[in-house]
């Protein structure tokens, strides 16, 4: 069982930054790899960022490239979402999630989930 706890969301202006960590615990956090969704308000939960088991490979939604990028520290149990830019349509709650599977952006691949944090920009 992998029990994640997200931190880092607030209000932010647009283009500002911010960095959301996912604190994870139980065992065997580096045999997962992680990924970040977010859902804004009247929307479907969608794929942010995703980082395999030791950090070597990453994928991002179109949307975000080149301003998120996802991180993580398997000493500490920890993934980091590093956010710049930001823009008013990045505003949503953003989640963790941890998976079995390789690097995925198919929330049903995914077995655990935070409970997830807000991120608000404004304009």
């Amino acid at each position: 069982q992998v029990q994640l706890v997200e931190s880092g969301g607030g209000l932010v202006q647009a283009g500002g930054s911010l960095r959301l960590s996912c604190q994870a615990s139980g065992p065997f956090f580096s045999t997962y790899a992680m990924g970040w969704f977010r859902q804004a308000p009247g929307k479907e939960r969608e794929f942010v960022a995703t980082i395999t088991r030791r950090g070597g490979s990453t994928n991002y939604t179109d949307s975000v490239k080149g301003r998120f990028t996802v991180s993580r520290d398997n000493a500490k149990n920890m993934v980091s979402l590093q956010m710049n830019s930001l823009k008013p349509e990045d505003t949503a709650v953003y989640y963790c999630a941890a998976t079995k599977y390789s690097i995925t952006h198919k929330q049903n691949l995914y077995d655990y989930w935070g409970q997830g944090t807000q991120v608000t920009v404004s304009s």
